[in-house]
């Protein structure tokens, strides 16, 4: 390989489908479920949510979907998004591992959220919505939304987690930019908002509360929907594009990857690097390791329960099987806002009850010792969230050069972290701590969860 360490692909070089992993699975993944009837969720279930044509992905088994021409004429204003080869960090570390990274943060938001929001925001735009309601935690996923919406002449509502929306300004100013309107959940716009600050005026919410009174809105106006910016099949679907374009760069320079890593909060991110590789691991082409890395304070796969659950804290969402620390769960407010979801994407949920791919949690110190590691090799500061597998892609890498294994590792970098300074600001202070979450908090938050057999 030369000493070309940025591997970019040509503009029609492009991916111009998303890859559906449902139809390669070697056993399906259980039916979301209808809230009332317990039964597995019709397309009518999910229309008072969604447009057609999501509900359709959210439900389909086609092995490939085509990108609409208008979605790529939007993508590429950052897509292809370039690989980079981590040579300085490899030297930091004095490791003989090859660190790969896909960077996300070239995106007009920073994130990889704008994958699966301008689909999102097309299909609604094309089928008259004129509104679209969501939640965000860190800010991520609202600004995306917000600059999707105003792409197709769309309104966006958003219900900004409380405790990101005091600790992350920016992020609002950067959503009302776009056209966003930004309320702090809980909010005294919902009826359910309102409950819960006359019971704590200083809630510090969760991403549960704030799809509650997303999905509230929306419900109530048949010109509005709600968009989801991570969990359903629709937008790790979308996300594919991320593991896609990473197959075609690893080519350009004749690698795979012996160890695939990524952060999971709600799984949009994993699973958009892992599932493409995930099919080739299926078809026996390669075999990397593949592991999700997530906070030891919102451990859903090492800590939650696989059963179904509801996706919002008001129980209005369909049913769906996944990883859970309970619906009510309200997680510590940690730096990495966008990973305090009590649930993990029920894809990625599934993939692991199969045993194909792995899961680890991490505290917050060690990610921000990784992340400053990283900051100064390589220059990028990166957001709190992919901090995460920044960490688990070092531990792999000094697991390397203890071993003198030469192994190939992939990690998806998705986003910079920018707008997140304040958290490196108490790093750097010494005033952050790690919080881990007991087993009394799960238990409890579990009481809530619906039996279903």
């Amino acid at each position: 390989m030369s000493e070309k360490t940025k591997i970019l692909l040509d503009e029609d070089e492009m991916p111009t489908q998303w890859y559906n992993i449902v139809a390669d699975l070697p056993e399906p993944p259980p039916p979301a479920l209808h809230p009332g009837t317990h039964q597995p969720a019709t397309a009518e279930d999910f229309a008072p949510l969604f447009p057609k044509a999501l509900v359709e992905q959210e439900l389909s088994t086609e092995r490939y979907i085509d990108i609409p021409g208008e979605v790529l004429d939007v993508y590429r204003l950052w897509r292809p998004s370039p690989l980079f080869r981590a040579r300085r960090l490899e030297k930091l570390l004095d490791t003989p591992a090859k660190i790969f990274y896909k960077y996300e943060g070239v995106s007009p938001a920073g994130s990889h959220k704008p994958n699966t929001a301008v689909p999102q925001a097309w299909y609604n735009a094309r089928e008259g919505i004129r509104k679209l309601t969501t939640e965000t935690g860190a800010g991520q996923w609202g600004s995306s939304l917000a600059f999707a919406c105003v792409q197709f002449g769309l309104e966006c509502e958003i219900w900004q987690v409380a405790a990101s929306y005091l600790a992350k300004p920016h992020r609002r100013t950067m959503m009302e930019t776009w056209g966003g309107k930004v309320h702090p959940s809980p909010s005294n716009v919902t009826e359910f908002g309102r409950k819960l600050l006359a019971e704590n005026p200083d809630h510090p919410g969760s991403l549960g509360i704030a799809i509650s009174e997303a999905v509230s809105e929306a419900m109530e106006d048949e010109t509005v929907r709600y968009a989801l910016g991570s969990v359903l099949n629709h937008v790790l679907l979308h996300q594919t594009i991320i593991g896609e374009e990473a197959l075609l760069q690893l080519a350009k320079v004749d690698e795979t990857p012996d160890v695939l890593v990524g952060c999971t909060g709600g799984g949009s991110n994993f699973g958009g690097l892992a599932f493409p590789f995930l099919r080739e691991k299926l078809s026996g082409n390669i075999n990397p390791v593949v592991r999700c890395v997530e906070p030891a304070a919102c451990p859903t796969l090492t800590k939650g329960e696989y059963r179904y659950d509801f996706g919002d804290t008001e129980g209005l969402t369909p049913l769906m099987k996944m990883h859970t620390l309970g619906h009510g769960f309200v997680p510590e407010p940690i730096h990495a806002g966008g990973l305090r979801y009590h649930g993990m994407a029920p894809l990625v949920s599934h993939v692991y009850e199969l045993g194909l791919v792995e899961a680890i949690a991490v505290p917050q110190l060690e990610c921000f010792s990784s992340a400053i590691k990283f900051a100064r090799s390589e220059g990028i500061v990166p957001a709190p969230e992919p901090t995460h597998a920044i960490a688990a892609t070092i531990r792999e890498a000094l697991d390397c050069k203890e071993s003198g294994q030469e192994k190939t590792i992939l990690t998806a970098l998705c986003g910079h972290g920018h707008l997140d300074l304040a958290s490196y600001d108490r790093y750097l202070r010494g005033e952050m701590k790690d919080l881990e979450l007991s087993d009394d908090v799960i238990k409890k938050a579990m009481l809530d969860v619906p039996e279903i057999v």
